[in-house]
């Protein structure tokens, strides 16, 4: 799909997309600018990634504003948020996509406490304190707003590789349904959960690179492995009004890998 014949379907919307330096989270925001949106790209290390995302999102149309944080500290997410008020004067979507999943982790035999802690603290309590903060000011608003935090399907078969990624995912479901009770009608809180994707980070991975690729494929209905772009707007989707009736929902794109369903 060109951008030339992209819906608008966040024309006038502002949207904050965490971790959007690099990968999943830089493709989300450059969507949302290319179908309209002025975009708050977010990063905590990644701050030349997040200023070529800003570039990007500006040679697509919208406006940017570039905000730092360590999502684990809430006053950071506070001054965060304030930072992107300030500068839109509301949001109307927030893309929880900061996660990390232990990739340097090859095996559950190699799993450390500090590896649990950080993974959990950034998964659950990162995605835990922004759908809190950004959901409790968009109840404030007239228009109220809309919230998707990034899962995976990870949680469907576990993580015999690192089975605190597969928990901390599994978690994102139950802050996900919680918010959509408490923020409902007016705050729509739903998961995106996509299967493998194609990133930097993951092509850069010595076991992608000999032979975890081709047995994923091989096991996908669809017969590949997408790169972040092609998922971004199915992400953005459970943001806009044709998801309207949706809440506290789980969205999965994996190309068919895990089937998952009634």
């Amino acid at each position: 799909m060109t951008t030339d014949n992209l819906p608008r379907r966040f024309a006038g919307r502002t949207v904050l997309v965490t971790g959007a330096g690099t990968g999943f989270g830089a493709e989300i925001a450059v969507r949302a600018a290319q179908e309209g949106a002025d975009v708050a790209v977010h990063y905590n290390r990644s701050r030349a990634g997040a200023e070529k995302t800003a570039e990007r999102v500006e040679a697509a149309g919208g406006k940017s504003v570039i905000v730092q944080a360590d999502i684990t500290h809430w006053d950071q997410i506070r001054a965060m948020a304030d930072q992107v008020w300030t500068a839109f004067g509301r949001l109307d979507v927030a893309i929880n996509n900061v996660g990390d999943v232990a990739r340097d982790q090859m095996s559950w035999r190699d799993i450390t406490e500090e590896s649990i802690d950080h993974v959990l603290d950034v998964d659950i309590k990162g995605t835990m304190l922004c759908t809190h903060e950004f959901g409790s000011r968009m109840l404030e608003q007239e228009s109220g707003g809309s919230i998707v935090n990034i899962g995976s399907t990870v949680i469907v078969r576990g993580s015999a590789r690192a089975p605190q990624y597969a928990a901390a995912k599994y978690g994102i479901l139950g802050i996900t349904k919680s918010y959509a009770a408490a923020f409902a009608p007016k705050v729509r809180v739903n998961t995106f959960a996509p299967g493998f994707i194609e990133t930097e980070a993951t092509l850069s991975r010595e076991d992608w690179k000999t032979g975890r690729a081709e047995k994923l494929r091989s096991m996908t209905p669809m017969g590949r492995i997408p790169a972040p772009a092609e998922v971004a707007g199915t992400a953005l989707f459970l943001a806009t009004q044709d998801a309207s009736h949706m809440t506290g929902g789980y969205l999965v794109a994996d190309g068919g890998y895990n089937m998952v369903g009634a």
